[in-house]
This record gives C-alpha cells, sequence and structure tokens, in this order.
C-alpha cells in the first residue's frame, strides 16, 4: 500500500513537471523568449558599435593631429 502511494505521488510529481515543460515549449513563450534574447543582443551590439566608433574617431584624430594632416598643403 506504502509503495503504491509512493508510485502514485512520484508520477503526480511527474506529470506536473512534464507538463510545465511542454507548457514552455509553446510556441507563443518561444517566440516571446526569442524577441526578448534578440533585443538584447541587439542592445549589445549597438553598444560595442558605438564604443568601436567612438575609439576609432579618437585614434584617427590622434594620428591627424601626430603627423599633421589636419591642415591642407597645395602641392603647386
Amino acid at each position: 500500500m506504502i509503495r503504491r502511494l509512493f508510485y502514485l505521488a512520484v508520477g503526480a510529481a511527474l506529470a506536473v513537471w512534464v507538463m510545465r515543460k511542454l507548457q514552455a515549449l509553446h510556441p507563443e513563450h518561444v517566440a516571446r523568449r526569442a524577441a526578448g534574447r534578440a533585443g538584447g543582443l541587439l542592445a549589445e551590439v549597438r553598444a560595442f558599435a558605438g564604443d568601436a566608433l567612438e575609439a576609432a574617431a579618437k585614434r584617427e584624430s590622434e594620428l591627424r593631429a601626430e603627423y599633421g594632416l589636419d591642415t591642407v598643403e597645395s602641392t603647386d
């Protein structure tokens, strides 16, 4: 009798766990998670691109100042 109740409880717990996993795979939930992750990834890429462009502009201005490229000289 106790063994039957134990297996009944294990089966019920397993059924609840499986149902929750199956509900998490519902297309609406998967799409929502994918959209959230894509939005986060897009924000990270934009931040990286902004940092890279800022560093490139800073380095370019340093090189222009070092080599005197800020002025346009005539070659006539």
